[in-house]
This record gives C-alpha cells, sequence and structure tokens, in this order.
C-alpha cells in the first residue's frame, strides 16, 4: 500500500544509493537506518554508481520492501520510470532532470514528488504547483555528494526560501549534526542526509539527533 505524504516524514530522511556506501551492503545500511527510526529513504543510485539497470531495479524491490514494511515512504531519486516500477511511494526530481509539470501527470494519483529548488525563482515558480509534497532546498552547506551541486546558499538562504515557499522544504547538502537545530530554526521541517548517516558510527544516536532537532 503507497504511503501518503505528511511534512513529519521529512524530518529524519536519508539520501543513498550503492555509490555512497563503499565496503558496505546498502540492504544492511538501510536496515539499520530504518530501524533507527528515519523517517523517509531516497533511491539515488548514480554517479559512481558500478550497476546496471536490472541491478538497480532489483536492488530497488529489496530496499523498497525494507521501508514498506517499516512504514516509512521510499522516494525514488530522478526516474519516474523506475519509480513507477518500484510502486514506490514518491519521486524526488531535479530542476534539469524532467520537466516537473510532466512529471506531475504521469504520476498523478500514483506517488507523491519532491522537487529541488536553490532559488527564489525556482521556489515561486513551484508555489503555483500545488500537486507538489515537498521542496528539496540547497545546498546548505558545501557537499562532496554531488559533483555537480549548485553553489552553496547557507542558513541565510535556506531561510529566504523556507519564507517564501507554500510547500514544506526539507534542507539538504553538507549537514552535520551541530548544524541540526540551526536548520530546524530556519523553518525547514527536516535535513535529508547522506553521510551524516552512512557514516555514522551510532545510527541511533545520530537519527535521534535529527528527530530531537525537529521538536
Amino acid at each position: 500500500m503507497r504511503l501518503d505524504f505528511e511534512p513529519a516524514q521529512l524530518r529524519a530522511y536519508l539520501v543513498a544509493g550503492t555509490q555512497d556506501v563503499p565496503g558496505q551492503d546498502l540492504r544492511q545500511v538501510l536496515q539499520k537506518a530504518l530501524v533507527a527510526g528515519i523517517t523517509a529513504f531516497q533511491y539515488r543510485d548514480k554517479g559512481t554508481s558500478q550497476l546496471t539497470a536490472s541491478q538497480r531495479y532489483e536492488l530497488g524491490l529489496t530496499l523498497r520492501a525494507a521501508c514498506a514494511q517499516a512504514q516509512v515512504p521510499f522516494i525514488v531519486d530522478d526516474d519516474v520510470e523506475l519509480a513507477l516500477a518500484l510502486k514506490a511511494d514518491g519521486v524526488h526530481v531535479g530542476q534539469t532532470d524532467h520537466q516537473i509539470q510532466q512529471v506531475l501527470q504521469q504520476v498523478a494519483g500514483k506517488l507523491f514528488v519532491g522537487l529541488s529548488c536553490t532559488t527564489l525563482t525556482e521556489v515561486r515558480t513551484a508555489n503555483q504547483l500545488s500537486d507538489l509534497a515537498y521542496l528539496g532546498s540547497g545546498p546548505v552547506f558545501p557537499t562532496r555528494s554531488k559533483r555537480d551541486a549548485a553553489p552553496v546558499i547557507g542558513l541565510a538562504g535556506l531561510t529566504q526560501l523556507v519564507q517564501a515557499a507554500s510547500h514544506p522544504v526539507v534542507a539538504i547538502g553538507g549537514i552535520t549534526a551541530p548544524q541540526l537545530r540551526p536548520i530546524a530554526q530556519t523553518g525547514a521541517v527536516g535535513s535529508a542526509v547522506i553521510s551524516l548517516i552512512t557514516q555514522s558510527s551510532d545510527y541511533p544516536a545520530t537519527v535521534q539527533a535529527m528527530l530531537a532537532a525537529t521538536m
């Protein structure tokens, strides 16, 4: 059964693909994160990933099942066809990935949609799209997880975007534990992270810190 979107699902949002967990099994990483209490998972397998399309699909089935068992939304990054094939809960797209209007029409009633927005112009355009579930805004801080990342916007930039947005905003990009509460103070409903969790030595403590910051 597909999970409907709720803003609280963005509080502790893990984003990861095989390229983010070298030497580890992504299935095990996700399982540990689910047990620790993450509120959403985005399957973002790209960049330096070595998986073929069929391998990506097969792995996605396993990850999707784990999320369904935990009743945590499973979101696919930048691949509407894969998201539909995996019966994902949502899909996240960037400004250059797809025409957002086309995506909203293609997945209507099947998936909720998140959109990356890094500028006021992009946020104001997104405000006109009532069918969007949320916005992902950043990078708030410098990040090594995305080679083509947009310029860093900082906490001041994030605050500006949150205040302008009519959709819930999740912060993304280079987020570390000490920055979780300042991010929450901007009005962002949560943080989307890769390395904060995947490189953590204590998953429960890290996820709890993410949740506590948004209380």
